[in-house]
């Protein structure tokens, strides 16, 4: 029986202008978990088939790090300094990515994933020096290169109740094309990070999140709202991604309903998130 969990792979090259050892997974596209998936957040109709294309933006929660208690950090996530280099700075969260897709992926299939640290940078931001970690993925399908992508995790210095409060986000004052609405809760997010096997507790853990990181609510994955730009393009105009670049503007918060927007224009289009003071949480720009 095929494995539904990353297990070891044979060793590949490194991925060209890496630094360090890449990471090997192998995991398979289990339909129960793009059910899963399908379910936790309220789609419509039946869920992709065992041999249809995975959707767009629905492979990140197929590579969980499976680290165990006792190389957890206190924020639920890995300790760094292994894959990640340790930057002294505590809190962590997912700035944005880029992707391209070469190849669909096939519910069911087996999929082997190379991973590489590409970059570290170390930037001074409004709240102190921040550290941006980019990581470059690549999947392949046997030998068939399916989907390349970098993500970028940003680390920023301990939260103490005399920071200053977060500066407020841009508004987006661009009209969209279509649009829809989508409502956060606990159980949405639990769900998401369950099946991500993602234990970082800003996403479920309310004291921690509040106390802890300094936020006013537990914290909405960013891939998951990535995921629901690429769904919204997908449903309101049936595209699948070449290209799928997206960018986190500002956190957004369980109980908030966020609106999705986007637009289109030829083979582009722009994809945004909103939350419910029409300000900007997420953007993304698509070529398909």
């Amino acid at each position: 029986m095929a494995s539904e969990t990353p297990s070891p792979a044979p060793a590949r090259p490194p991925i060209p202008d890496s630094a360090g050892e890449p990471r090997l997974q192998r995991a398979t596209i289990a339909p129960w978990r793009v059910a899963a998936l399908h379910a936790a957040l309220g789609r419509d109709g039946p869920p992709p088939a065992e041999g249809e294309p995975l959707p767009p933006m629905w492979h990140s929660p197929f590579f969980p790090d499976l680290a165990g208690p006792a190389e957890l950090g206190k924020d639920g996530d890995p300790r760094p300094g292994g894959f990640l280099p340790d930057t002294g700075l505590p809190r962590r969260m997912r700035a944005g990515g880029r992707l391209e897709a070469f190849a669909p992926i096939p519910v069911g299939a087996e999929v082997e994933r190379v991973s590489v640290l590409q970059n570290v940078a170390i930037k001074q931001g409004g709240s102190g020096t921040l550290a941006i970690i980019t990581v470059r993925h690549e999947l392949f399908l046997g030998e068939t290169l399916a989907l390349r992508e970098e993500e970028d995790l940003v680390h920023r210095p301990a939260w103490t109740p005399g920071d200053p409060p977060r500066g407020e986000a841009p508004r987006k004052d661009e009209r969209p094309a279509f649009r829809r609405e989508i409502a956060t809760d606990p159980v949405l997010l639990f769900r998401y990070s369950a099946l991500a096997f993602n234990g970082h507790r800003i996403h479920y853990d309310h004291p921690y999140a509040t106390k802890i990181e300094g936020f006013p609510e537990r914290v909405v994955q960013g891939p998951m709202m990535a995921q629901i730009l690429a769904d919204l393009l997908r449903d309101e105009t049936g595209r699948r991604p070449r290209t799928f670049e997206y960018r986190a503007v500002s956190p957004a918060f369980c109980g908030q309903v966020l609106t999705a927007c986007g637009r289109t224009l030829g083979a582009k289009a722009d994809l945004w998130l909103l939350d419910p003071e029409g300000r900007l949480v997420m953007e993304a720009r698509v070529l398909a």
